[in-house]
C-alpha cells in the first residue's frame, strides 16, 4: 500500500488508525483491539504494549512498545504533526478530547471509511480464508442436526455447535450464536436461551466461524417433526425470496436492487411487513461490513465482494424463518460459498 499517496489523497500529515479490524487488515497483528497504527510520510508504525512483544515482532510493520498506557500521547508526539486524521467512526470522544488537550496546535480531521472501502474487495488470500470458514460452518450444520430434538434446550444446541466449530479449527465465534425455537424464532437475533425445544416448531440457527481472522455467516431454519401449514408457507416464501435475490447477485447490482427483489416477493405473498431488516451485508474481518444490501443502500457490488443474502419473516407469537447464504461476487456473477441444504429439513 502506498501510504504517502493515501495521506496526499486525504490532505493529511499523519493518520491514527484505532479500529482493531483495520489494524489487523493493515499489519496482520491479531490482537488489533490492543494496538494502534500511526501512519506518517515515513510509513506506518504499530503501537502496542508489553503483553504483545512477541506478536508485534511477527507483524509486518515497525513497532513501538508502551510500558504504560498513560504514556500513549507522549509517544504519539513523535508522529503527530500538522493535520492528523482520526477514524471518526471508532475513536471515542474522550480520546479525541485528550488529543486536543495534549496537542493544541494540531488539527484533528475526522475520516470515515478509508480502509473499510479497501476491505470491501477481497484478495485471493482473503477469499480462501472465508471459503474455509464457510466450509467449517457447513460441517457444523451437519454435525448439529441430530442434537436438535424435543426436550433439548436451545443453549445446549448452541454450546454443542460452538464446541464442534472450535474443536475443528474456528478461532472463535464470528458473533453470538442464535438458536431460536418456537415463538422465539420470530426474534431475528434471538440468541440461545434456556427454552426447551418442542415438536412441531421451527428452529432457526444463525452462526459463524472465524478462520485466519475472517468470518463466515450462515442461517438455516429446520422443523422439529411436522409443523403447521402456516409455518410451511412462511418457509417456502422465504426460500423463494432468497433464491430470487441470490440468482441476481452480480457486479453492478446495487444493494437496494437486490433487497427489493426479495422484499417485493414477500410483500406479494403478504409477508412484507414481517421482513424487518435488510437483505444482507458484507463479510470479512468483521461480520458486518460494506457493502450493505438494504433499501437504504446505494452500494454497488463489485467482483471479489463477499456478501450475505438473508431474507426472513418474523411473526410475533407464532415464529419465524430466515435462510442465509454467504456469496462471493465474481466477474461472471456469483459463487455461493454456503452449501448446506435449504429445503425444509424435518427432524
Amino acid at each position: 500500500m502506498d501510504f504517502t499517496r493515501l495521506l496526499d489523497e486525504y490532505n493529511l500529515d499523519a493518520l491514527f488508525v484505532s479500529n482493531p479490524h483495520n489494524v489487523r487488515y493493515l499489519s496482520g497483528f491479531v490482537e488489533g483491539k490492543d494496538a494502534r497504527i500511526v501512519i506518517t510520510r515515513n510509513g506506518p508504525t504499530l503501537i502496542t504494549d508489553g503483553r504483545y512483544l512477541v506478536e508485534a515482532a511477527q507483524q509486518r510493520f515497525p513497532y513501538r512498545i508502551l510500558l504504560n498506557r498513560a504514556e500513549t500521547n507522549k509517544l504519539l508526539a513523535e508522529f503527530f504533526w500538522g493535520r492528523v486524521g482520526i477514524e471518526a467512526e471508532h475513536l471515542s470522544v474522550a480520546a479525541l478530547e485528550g488529543f486536543q488537550q495534549d496537542f493544541p496546535n494540531l488539527e484533528f480531521v475526522s475520516t470515515r471509511g478509508i480502509f473499510e472501502k479497501l476491505r470491501r474487495k477481497k484478495s485471493p488470500e482473503e477469499i480462501a480464508l472465508i471459503r474455509r470458514a464457510a466450509e467449517l460452518a457447513d460441517q457444523g450444520f451437519r454435525h448439529i442436526l441430530p442434537f436438535i430434538k424435543p426436550g433439548v434446550r436451545e443453549i445446549e444446541v448452541a454450546l454443542e455447535l460452538e464446541y464442534f466449530l472450535r474443536k475443528n479449527g474456528s478461532e472463535g465465534l464470528a458473533f453470538s450464536t442464535t438458536v431460536a425455537s418456537g415463538e422465539r424464532s420470530a426474534m431475528p437475533h434471538g440468541g440461545a436461551s434456556n427454552r426447551t425445544i418442542q415438536a412441531g416448531e421451527l428452529v432457526t440457527l444463525d452462526f459463524g466461524c472465524v478462520v485466519g481472522g475472517y468470518c463466515s455467516d450462515m442461517t438455516r431454519t429446520v422443523a422439529v417433526g411436522q409443523v403447521s401449514g402456516e409455518l410451511r408457507s412462511i418457509y417456502q416464501a422465504v426460500l423463494e425470496a432468497q433464491t430470487l435475490a441470490l440468482e441476481a447477485v452480480a457486479p453492478g447490482k446495487t444493494g437496494r436492487e437486490l433487497d427489493t427483489l426479495a422484499r417485493d416477493h414477500l410483500t406479494r405473498l403478504g409477508y412484507g411487513a414481517h421482513f424487518t431488516h435488510g437483505l444482507g451485508h458484507g463479510v470479512g474481518l468483521f461480520i458486518h461490513e460494506a457493502p450493505s444490501l438494504s433499501q437504504a443502500s446505494e452500494d454497488i457490488l463489485e467482483a471479489s465482494n463477499v456478501v450475505t443474502i438473508e431474507p426472513g419473516v418474523y411473526i410475533p407469537n407464532l415464529g419465524g424463518c430466515r435462510i442465509e447464504d454467504l456469496v462471493l461476487v465474481t466477474e461472471q456473477g456469483h459463487e455461493v460459498l454456503s452449501h448446506s441444504p435449504k429445503h425444509l429439513i424435518e427432524l
